[in-house]
């Protein structure tokens, strides 16, 4: 009787990274803009400050995605 396996391939997610990179886009589109009002800081301040959390949101999420980079 032959029998066949099927082979499964579990694929991991790395939910801290996840949840770090939604906590900086939060931070980026609410928590930013608002404290720069408040602060009275200038708009391209804030906007330099929103492309950081940006992209360290975006570099948070590919290196939890991308397991290549892992050691």
């Amino acid at each position: 009787m032959n029998q066949q396996l099927a082979q499964t391939t579990v694929k991991k997610t790395n939910n801290g990274a996840l949840l770090l990179g939604t906590g900086l886009v939060v931070a980026s589109m609410i928590l930013v803009p608002a404290l720069a009002v408040r602060l009275g800081l200038g708009a391209s301040l804030t906007g330099a400050l929103r492309i950081a959390l940006m992209k360290a949101s975006s570099k948070a999420v590919s290196c939890a995605t991308d397991d290549s980079k892992v050691a």
